[in-house]
């Protein structure tokens, strides 16, 4: 998986420019200005969403593949304190994902903004920051997209949330566990997950404890909750729905994730792997050694997925392979990301929907083609 720090050094090139080129947001009112009109797109909201047996299933029993993308942004702007989207928000954003035939939308999530601490902006934060995702769900659904979410910058003690540390910590993921659980319990059509990528062993994963992660200047270990207590607090908290859970080392790994799955009495747990070209874990033959086992007993999806995780190609050859397996076992992908920063990441080139590259090309068709063979089915 690509490193840590704010998703890698390619988005954090492109944090660090848009800061010097546009601050308190203004890049994203320019590419709102851009924008042009898509065609409207009426879809029925999405049917439920539930674990049976190793694949996902609307009310109707009907199998469900996501087909999906992630939204950058939610996750960094509101704690470098310009905005709590990158870029536009509306219906008509949301337009141009339904034309690509998305179904899914993972939305990247800050446990600082979510909570209202260690001094975030009060008018992007709390009440202000949960409403605006809850909108947000709100709008994906009525465009027939489930969405995924998933807390993944935070940060011990009194330091700010400003990347994605190696663990969920104890001082606050809790907390924003049982929130987040308890705004979405009524929402079936949601998939929360607890954190994004780990770079901690399997067992401090699971159970928490002081092990590999730190965080701040000095790199000071901190105590980690782990993945047990967040399926315990999320179901205390009237959550019903489906658990994302991710593998280890960067959610590469998966060979341990069978072993070391927590405990959850609602069996609504699914398993999440990142997986890019030039990862760990990028070929066929590791996908069927490690990844295939898991798939054969519950749900898996790509969280994260692409040509390369560093943003090194902007072609599809990876990712053709990596889709391309997850097709042939019922396996569903959420590509990275649906964003404008201008580099191999990007899909888009505009909101409206433009590919940017042939990397987004490649996603754009490859979506039609998968929804025209599901409305066959």
């Amino acid at each position: 998986m690509r490193p840590f720090l704010t998703r890698g050094a390619a988005l954090a090139a492109v944090l660090a420019a848009a800061a010097m080129l546009a601050p308190g947001g203004q890049q994203v009112a320019r590419a709102d200005r851009t924008e042009q009109a898509v065609p409207l797109l009426k879809r029925a909201p999405p049917n439920g969403l539930r674990v049976k047996g190793n694949r996902l299933v609307d009310r109707r029993g009907r199998v469900v593949q996501l087909r999906g993308v992630n939204r950058a942004g939610t996750e960094y702007a509101c704690i470098q304190g310009w905005g709590v989207f990158d870029g536009p928000s509306d219906a008509r954003s949301v337009e141009a994902m339904a034309s690509w035939r998305i179904n899914s939308v993972r939305i990247p999530l800050n446990e600082d903004c979510w909570l209202g601490i260690n001094g975030v902006k009060s008018e992007l934060a709390g009440a202000t920051y949960r409403n605006a995702i809850v909108s947000y769900v709100e709008l994906l659904h009525r465009y027939g997209i489930y969405a995924h979410l998933a807390l993944v910058f935070a940060a011990p003690g009194s330091y700010k949330a400003t990347y994605q540390a190696g663990a969920p910590d104890a001082d606050h993921a809790p907390a924003f566990w049982a929130s987040l659980a308890a705004t979405f319990k009524d929402d079936p059509n949601v998939i929360l997950a607890p954190w994004g990528e780990t770079i901690v062993n399997a067992d401090c994963f699971l159970e928490g404890g002081t092990c590999e992660a730190t965080f701040g200047p000095s790199n000071d270990r901190y105590e980690t909750a782990g993945m047990q207590q967040a399926v315990t607090v999320m179901r205390k908290a009237g959550y019903d729905g489906v658990i994302a859970i991710p593998g280890v080392d960067y959610a590469n790994d998966l060979s341990e994730w069978l072993s070391h799955r927590p405990r959850d009495g609602r069996r609504q747990l699914i398993a999440e792997a990142h997986v890019y070209g030039k990862n760990t874990c990028a070929t066929r033959a590791c996908f069927n050694s490690t990844y295939l086992p898991v798939a054969r007993r519950v749900p898996l999806i790509f969280g994260e997925t692409g040509d390369t995780y560093d943003a090194s190609s902007c072609g599809s050859s990876n990712v053709a392979q990596i889709i391309g397996w997850a097709d042939a076992h019922g396996v569903g992908y959420e590509a990275w990301t649906w964003n404008t920063w201008g580099n191999c990441s990007a899909l888009i080139r505009d909101f409206t929907g433009v590919p940017f590259s042939e990397f987004g090309q490649w996603v754009k068709a490859h979506y039609a083609d998968r929804a025209r063979v599901v409305r066959r089915d």
